[in-house]
């Protein structure tokens, strides 16, 4: 009975945390990186804490040769896969291309985000462990109690995408309705995340692939509006 509280309780907790950073209220603002990140860092403490009483903190931090480029080639394939979805079904001036705009307003300024290089990659780093530590770790354990590894992993990309949902309503367009971007790329991200920890036994290369698609996507090669 315990492992379906907890489980309910991490999806509730990033939930609320993913509505209420996504409110119009806090488009630019740092409240946003706070409102979400803070509870995901709590997440992932107590994740670390039950995996260490566990034995299999080390397990999950194991470094082999080539966990980075496995997270880089894995993260390209998930741009291009990301990019070629907006081009297919947000095309440029249609009512869904708002979506886009919604969360890339959101995320603040681009001059601004260039100001503040150093404290902007200290954060999408911080969010990709702790994501990966939450969902790949932590909920897909959780998972593995009830239902057995060979479909923990599938389940968990669910779970992910569900404790997303909130944003559809938050990032809403008046045209265009409530916006589903997040909570498809949770899903998408979340099985090939879920699939690298599942087959290599880890969480490393995840993490760097997490990171390295957050940094494009947010910074590098924005998908509306200028890249920073």
């Amino acid at each position: 009975m315990f492992q379906p509280v907890l489980l309910g309780v991490v999806v509730l907790v990033v939930a609320i945390a993913t509505y209420f950073g996504f409110l119009p209220a806090r488009a630019g603002s740092p409240s946003l990186f706070l409102v979400i990140g803070l509870p995901n860092v709590l997440l992932a403490t107590f994740a670390v804490v039950r995996a260490k009483r566990d034995g299999v903190l080390k397990e999950w931090f194991g470094v082999r040769g080539g966990d980075f480029s496995i997270g880089f080639l894995t993260a390209a394939a998930l741009f291009a896969g990301t990019w070629a979805f907006t081009k297919a079904f947000i095309p440029v001036g249609s009512p869904r291309d708002a979506w886009l705009a919604r969360i890339y307003l959101q995320t603040g300024d681009p001059a601004k985000l260039r100001a503040h290089v150093a404290l902007m990659v200290i954060g999408l780093v911080g969010m990709a462990i702790c994501e990966e530590i939450i969902w790949r770790g932590l909920v897909v354990s959780l998972l593995e109690e009830k239902v057995g590894s060979r479909r923990a992993w599938l389940y968990a990309p669910v779970l992910y995408a569900v404790a997303h949902l909130p944003a559809a309503f938050a990032l809403a367009d008046p045209k265009a309705g409530p916006n589903p971007l997040l909570p498809l790329a949770a899903l998408g991200c979340g099985f090939l995340w879920s699939f690298l920890a599942r087959k290599l036994g880890r969480l490393t290369p995840g993490i760097f692939s997490h990171g390295l698609f957050l940094w494009c996507v947010v910074m590098m090669f924005r998908m509306w509006g200028p890249s920073v």
